[in-house]
């Protein structure tokens, strides 16, 4: 058909008050439009139909012109298995590795025991050189730093040139594991000094990074996630104040992680949101622009223990609004994780969704597609103007570290949650394959053999911890 019919066609114009007119006549007298307007979990409305935006700002990744980098973790606790696991990722598409340790918010119970032996057996013979490495923060962050620059001073890799993320946050570890080594003083104290030497080290990447995945799997809303990500991120600018690095030098060793889930249109909102609030901070700090570095791992939370196979699905889905989104680096979680150590198989699949994604579906070609969206640049601005609320909030408790210890971020995070699985239990929400589809008989499916790691018990100042928690537990379903 030749096009220029359609674009030579004098069709009338029809603006939003006739197609709410027709809605309503379709919908009939004992139904109104409002019926068809849902709630996300921060009670932002979800419109059926946007008009485009008039005002669009695009939000890509930080380096737009490349893909996003595919990550695998490395969380086994047997680190000869762990180093074969890297091996097989690597040579199969993977981009870099997440060094998951024992103990850490974001282990799920599993992970490397953490000293240094393990960590240079783990990396043995691995192209160092050319991958990302992250390491998920976890009680020893701060000596894993060590750790890792004296593997690979003995590689004679100069860390300078790599690309790395040390992944410190004190607040998402306090809140992860409830535990802190030093009272917050003392840690604040100590934490500008150390800050200093990382930068006489010339260490380039991510130092410090504010990380919203503990808050999510414990059942944070996606406004909350990010307002405690931004109070995260403040609290590490202070320190680089304290270490009397200047600002505009330090921001760009700032990282952010969060978490995606099977909502694809709020997951996307939510990365664009990070980035349009750490933007608006920086004005605030009369700091020039400097785009966010952005970290995704699909949502624990959402993952479910029957019929696993339905996680394949959920974790696609997130990782297609974390690479839609503008993330800089993706972590597809493998789906058996719910049932223990994953193996070789379901690693390969949570791989190839992404090189899928990449290779053949390519995501990365077109920077930041939700721009001018009408739908989801209503959803960006209305999460930032609750995650604002959610950050000025936590600085009137004092900072993200003291709200934790005093317990008001949890006392909020468990209210989400709460709420969030009475709409599940009174069947307002479903989960497919648990409570909407559930399988006669379940299907047979194999995970590694491995000892589950303890959480660490150990620490000068406690507070409530924040667990993760699958929405499914939540229900009374069997792990």
């Amino acid at each position: 058909m030749d096009r220029s019919i359609l674009s030579n066609a004098d069709f009338p114009a029809v603006d939003r008050g006739q197609w709410l007119e027709l809605v309503a006549r379709s919908l009939g007298k004992d139904t109104d439009y409002e019926s068809l307007i849902r709630h996300t979990d921060d009670g932002i409305p979800v419109e059926p139909l946007y008009e485009r935006s008039s005002n669009p700002s695009p939000l890509a990744r930080r380096d737009p012109a490349s893909p996003w980098k595919l990550i695998q973790r490395m969380d086994d606790p047997d680190p000869v298995r762990a180093n074969a696991q890297a091996r097989e990722d690597l040579a199969q598409g993977a981009q870099g590795l997440s060094l998951v340790f024992a103990g850490a918010p974001n282990a799920f119970r599993y992970g490397l025991p953490s000293n240094p032996e393990v960590l240079e057996t783990a990396l043995a013979d691995l192209p160092l050189k050319d991958i990302h490495l992250r390491i998920d923060v976890h009680p020893q962050s701060r000596a894993s730093v060590d750790w890792l620059v004296d593997i690979l001073t003995k590689k004679r890799a100069d860390p300078a040139r790599l690309n790395l993320s040390f992944g410190i946050d004190p607040a998402s570890l306090f809140a992860g594991t409830g535990r802190l080594r030093m009272s917050i003083e003392a840690l604040e104290a100590s934490m500008p000094p150390s800050l200093a030497g990382y930068f006489a080290l010339s260490l380039p990447g991510i130092l410090l990074e504010a990380d919203g995945r503990v808050f999510h799997n414990a059942g944070a809303t996606e406004a909350q996630e990010l307002g405690i990500m931004l109070a995260s991120a403040v609290a590490h600018l202070r320190m680089f104040e304290e270490a009397r690095q200047p600002l505009v030098y330090a921001v760009p060793h700032i990282g952010f992680a969060l978490s995606v889930d099977q909502d694809q249109f709020l997951s996307m909102a939510k990365i664009r949101a990070l980035r349009k609030l750490w933007a608006r901070m920086l004005e605030a700090c009369s700091i020039g622009p400097s785009p966010a570095t952005v970290h995704a791992e699909t949502s624990y939370r959402m993952m479910t223990a029957r019929d696993p196979e339905t996680n394949i699905l959920r974790t696609t889905i997130a990782a297609f609004a974390a690479a839609c989104g503008g993330a800089d680096s993706i972590s597809v979680l493998p789906h058996t994780i719910t049932h223990g150590l994953p193996d070789g198989f379901a690693r390969r699949l949570a791989r190839n969704a992404q090189l899928i994604l990449a290779g053949e579906s390519r995501l990365d070609f077109v920077a930041d597609p939700a721009a001018a969206s009408g739908a989801i640049e209503a959803l960006t601005d209305s999460l930032c103007e609750k995650a604002w609320e959610e950050f000025r909030q936590i600085e009137k408790e004092g900072g993200v570290l003291r709200s934790l210890a005093h317990g008001h971020i949890q006392s909020r995070i468990d209210a989400a949650r709460a709420r969030r699985l009475a709409e599940f239990r009174e069947g307002n929400r479903n989960i497919v394959g648990t409570t909407l589809y559930k399988l006669a008989q379940e299907r047979p499916f194999t995970t590694l053999s491995a000892e589950r790691q303890p959480i660490p018990t150990d620490g000068a100042v406690a507070c409530i911890p924040l667990a993760a928690a699958r929405i499914d537990e939540g229900l009374g379903e069997p792990a």
